[in-house]
């Protein structure tokens, strides 16, 4: 057995012996996706709107700050990351999701919203293409997890809608790297 699979196993025991209260630091310390497990709702709705207002936010910033390339992008990021927030939030308004939306971002994205801010220049630019690719990696393993394995009809639905354009995202910020 590989070092790599060890560690698989092992934190999949640990999930699965944990009680569901648990999935939250699940879903937080990463084994969750380490082991392909879906998300809680509740963690699901977190992360897809703090991951959303990441995207508007240090996106916005770009708009006015970036180069032309980061501006092009960021403008795309604004308007699809607009529409997929109003789509969940029609989808928990609903009544369709027992899950509260956050209002704010959690501490981890605000910190790196932070130091984007304190950038300019080049430094900017190398910080804003780092953390679009790093946003979307986990964006897309979220609503993969989600969309095959998640408890939600709707939110499932949601997922599976929105994984396509997030996976773009992801192969457009890659690009804007090079």
């Amino acid at each position: 057995m590989t070092p790599f699979t060890r560690t698989a196993l092992a934190a999949a025991l640990l999930l699965a012996a944990a009680p569901a209260s648990a999935e939250s630091i699940g879903e937080k310390s990463g084994l969750n996706a380490l082991v392909g497990r879906a998300p809680s709702t509740a963690d699901f709705v977190s992360e897809a709107a703090i991951s959303d207002m990441f995207e508007l936010q240090s996106s916005q910033l770009a708009a006015e700050r970036g180069d032309d390339p980061a501006k092009a992008f960021a403008k795309r990021m604004i308007a699809d990351h607009e529409k997929t927030s109003a789509e969940m939030k029609q989808v928990v308004r609903d009544g369709k999701v027992q899950a509260t939306l956050p209002t704010a971002l959690d501490s981890t994205h605000q910190k790196k919203l932070d130091t984007l801010k304190g950038l300019q220049g080049a430094e900017f630019n190398k910080q804003y293409r780092e953390d679009q690719v790093k946003a979307h990696k986990d964006a897309v393993d979220l609503f993969q997890r989600y969309g095959s394995g998640g408890d939600n009809a709707a939110l499932k639905a949601f997922a599976r809608k929105t994984e396509p354009a997030l996976a773009e995202h992801l192969k457009m910020a890659q690009d804007l790297q090079k």
